[in-house]
């Protein structure tokens, strides 16, 4: 069964709406996922997430296989039960998160060897493990494990790493057995376009249902993460749906978009408005200045979220000066409802046949400079 179709296109771009099926319910895509680490979207419940209209959240196997542990969550009937959020959920494999503590790290082609950050102890990923594990949380869209290079990476290493990962995606393609979770293949290849080639081509072979995009935003130009990821969209088949992993600021979702990317993850919203930093369509705004002081505007008056409703940006700065856990939780439900509210826009701009103009005219109003946002 097909389980991504296509319901309208850009005539002057690459982007698309389109419609992604699972046992659980559908989404329509381009779809932004708030990253819900450690099965919680941080300073927010299942209700605000409800209330913002997120379709599917993103949640961390790494995290979750620490804490609180397999059994807690099988005994509560898996993640959705354990978290009390009914709709979708995507796992990532952790495969990030494990090569990003390096010295705490031991890869090999058999699967990565690593230390708890949390308390020394050992423990074993193997392709089949991580498959396993997301089996156990009962997510609904899950990853194979992968080695994620950072930027720069040589082509012999991350030619070996390419190899690597291709075989831990072919055992985990043939470890997977529980058919309502869809598997998505991981490209990897650093910033080599022959490699991303080689890694689309093997996956290819392996017909997995969906492809993530992954190493990319790690610390490259974005010039050239623009110019891999083009390469990248264009060689994936257009039947499935495509995933860049890690990507959230307002101008990357607008040109993933352009070259046809279908789900997008980033902990950016979330991770930035609980310091204070705030999205607004004339660009961000650092609300601890001292120039908000008595700025008694909504955070952007434009927004018709319930914090632009209810609440100033004097107020806002005054909870964030005085260490107030309000401030974060409201921060970040406007960051979210400004990011998933962007990709509805950019739908209806695709459905009017419109969305170059409205990719141009938002990208110009965003850049322009704000008083107050010096320094951010």
């Amino acid at each position: 069964m097909n389980q991504f179709k296509i319901i309208a296109k850009c005539l002057d771009t690459k982007a698309r709406i389109g419609e992604l099926e699972t046992h659980r319910g559908k989404i329509q895509t381009p779809v932004f996922m708030p990253v819900g680490t450690q099965a919680t979207v941080k300073t927010l419940t299942p209700q605000d997430l409800t209330a913002l209209n997120a379709q599917i959240i993103l949640a961390n196997t790494y995290h979750l296989y620490l804490r609180p542990g397999l059994e807690v969550i099988q005994d509560a009937k898996g993640l959705h039960n354990f978290m009390s959020w009914p709709k979708l959920i995507l796992t990532d494999s952790g495969g990030f998160q494990i090569f990003s503590l390096k010295k705490l790290t031991k890869i090999s082609d058999e699967g990565v060897i690593f230390r708890s950050h949390i308390d020394g102890s050992l423990h074993t990923f193997t392709p089949e493990k991580v498959i396993q594990i997301q089996e156990t949380l009962a997510s609904d869209i899950i990853m194979p494990l992968d080695e994620c290079l950072s930027y720069p990476s040589g082509f012999q290493e991350s030619k070996t790493s390419l190899i690597r990962t291709n075989f831990w995606a072919k055992r985990s393609k043939e470890a997977h057995k529980k058919n309502k979770q869809i598997l998505f293949g991981i490209v990897q290849g650093g910033t080599h376009l022959k490699l991303r080639e080689e890694s689309i081509y093997f996956l290819g072979k392996l017909d997995f249902p969906g492809f993530a995009i992954g190493g990319l935003s790690v610390g490259e130009p974005k010039e050239l993460m623009l110019e891999v990821l083009e390469f990248t969209a264009n060689l994936l088949p257009a039947e499935k749906p495509r995933y860049l992993m890690g990507v959230g600021k307002p101008e990357d979702l607008l040109n993933g978009v352009s070259l046809g990317i279908d789900l997008f993850d980033c902990v950016l919203p979330t991770r930035i408005a609980r310091n204070g930093t705030v999205f607004t369509h004339a660009g961000k705004l650092a609300l601890k200045n001292s120039c908000f002081t008595k700025d008694f505007n909504p955070i952007d008056d434009r927004c018709s979220c319930f914090v632009c409703q209810n609440f100033t940006r004097a107020y806002l700065r005054h909870l964030f000066i005085c260490d107030e856990i309000l401030g974060p939780r409201l921060a970040t439900f406007h960051n979210l409802f400004f990011i998933i509210n962007l990709m509805e826009k950019i739908k209806n701009a695709i459905l009017k046949g419109n969305f170059l103009a409205f990719k141009k005219n938002f990208l110009k109003e965003y850049f322009q400079e704000k008083e107050g946002d010096k320094g951010d």
